[in-house]
């Protein structure tokens, strides 16, 4: 469908080694749009090789603007104390080594996924009396901020490249940001079925995620990465509503990412 629409698609391997494939794909582009994929890597060490070699490609190629999906280091933050979180801390990284590469670019963090509440980390359970709990680790006073990727992320990615005010330099941060308590209230208006929270302890979080076959590396990095939300904030301590404003973007509610969904979504 794009190829009929006049797109040239070109696949590309960025793993090391491959440099020189990744400059030419990258060559005669204006914008490039970057982000590594944790869950296919697995390790710190692979993802940050992945990034470091795109923006190495992109300054090489001479790209006028290399917007990059990028995470906060908890770490960081934490100073030391929330280390887990190995696939933030990479995005960190990278985006550190952007920073120091003269190479233009933008940001555009991908926020709490919906899908989390679907079918996802969120781990919705069926009670005995036909009402669901959510198994998260985090306060239900817990500020998250909520983005249906699918539908709703390249209107950032949009806003980073063509709004007034943005482009390089830019950060545009995606996501309505909303009370976990909140989201709690919006599933059971909306679906009719009472939700609850359980606060999952790190055991159970990791055992809970076990069963469903997600590696205890990637359990253990998001339970810290709840708490690194619960305390500090996803994004810190950056002010999404005014940000979104700024980058003139409208973000959809939490109700109304449900409403979007197909039918049977939350039977």
């Amino acid at each position: 469908a794009w190829i009929q629409k006049g797109v040239l698609l070109r696949e590309v391997d960025i793993s090391p080694g491959k440099e020189a494939d990744v400059t030419k794909a990258f060559e005669g582009a204006d914008i490039v749009f970057a982000m590594t994929n944790a869950a296919e890597l697995g390790t710190k060490e692979k993802e940050v090789a992945q990034g470091k070699l795109m923006v190495d490609a992109a300054k090489t190629a001479q790209v006028k603007l290399f917007v990059w999906s990028n995470l906060d280091s908890p770490a960081k933050w934490s100073k030391g104390r929330l280390s887990a979180v190995w696939f933030s801390d990479s995005k960190a990284e990278i985006t550190d080594y952007l920073r120091d590469s003269d190479v233009p670019f933008a940001l555009v963090p991908a926020g709490v996924y919906f899908s989390n509440f679907v079918q996802g980390a969120a781990a919705r359970v069926k009670q005995p009396d036909g009402s669901y709990a959510l198994m998260l680790p985090c306060l239900p006073t817990t500020m998250l901020p909520i983005i249906d990727t699918a539908r709703d992320y390249g209107m950032h990615v949009r806003a980073a490249i063509e709004n007034s005010g943005m482009g390089p330099g830019s950060e545009v941060l995606t996501g309505v940001n909303i009370s976990y308590e909140d989201v709690l209230a919006q599933l059971s208006q909306f679906t009719g079925t009472k939700y609850t929270a359980y606060q999952a302890s790190r055991d159970e979080w990791v055992s809970i995620n076990e069963a469903r076959r997600i590696p205890a590396v990637f359990s253990a990095a998001l339970y810290e990465a709840y708490q690194f939300t619960t305390e500090f904030g996803c994004y810190g301590d950056k002010d999404v509503v005014a940000n979104q404003k700024a980058a003139g973007i409208t973000q959809l509610t939490f109700l109304e990412m449900c409403q979007n969904q197909s039918p049977g979504t939350f039977d």
